[in-house]
């Protein structure tokens, strides 16, 4: 399986099938859901098929969200990375868009602002991209707080999906200064 990244504490490779079990537990929380205006999973078939339209997204787009995996302990952590996005958000079409998600347990632990870095360093050092780009909802602090450490600005503010939300924004100019 592909690595795509790593951190002293983290692993970034492909999500893979033997990942379900871990990615239900995740997507069944619905805590997890709180700010993302979706329903939690209710069956593993839902997580396999999840991680199928991420793997096709691999083929088709080239990239898609990743696992991020604790070294020490070899868990699943989340998902993170990079996803190619194709509907137009905040006049933007075709982008590159960064993001993550956890299992609780791993909240308020570094995690996200980890995986966003490192997958920042990887839109920037091996694709070679231009810009990136993410979202989440303004009632999501933590969230945010990740994504500013990360090295994103928030220069909008935007309804998306009927969800208030701050639009940041990383140009490699930002990244190598």
């Amino acid at each position: 399986m592909k690595i795509f990244a790593e951190t002293d504490r983290i692993i970034l490779r492909e999500i893979v099938a033997t990942d379900a079990a871990a990615f239900f537990e995740m997507d069944a929380d619905p805590e997890v859901h709180t700010f993302l205006g979706s329903t939690p999973l209710e069956s593993i078939d839902q997580a396999i098929a999840a991680i199928q339209h991420i793997r096709t997204q691999y083929v088709d787009l080239g990239i898609g969200r990743w696992a991020i995996v604790d070294k020490e302990s070899n868990e699943f952590v989340g998902w993170g990375g990079l996803k190619f996005r194709q509907d137009t958000v905040n006049g933007h079409t075709n982008f590159y868009d960064v993001g993550y998600r956890l299992l609780k347990r791993f909240w308020g632990k570094g995690y996200a602002t980890e995986s966003a870095k490192a997958s920042i360093r990887y839109a920037f050092e091996t694709l070679k991209l231009d810009a990136v780009f993410a979202l989440a909802n303004v009632d999501n602090i933590a969230s945010s707080k990740a994504l500013l450490k990360s090295g994103l600005r928030i220069t909008a503010e935007l309804t998306h999906e009927g969800i208030a939300c701050h639009w940041f924004e990383i140009y490699r100019a930002d990244y190598e200064s």
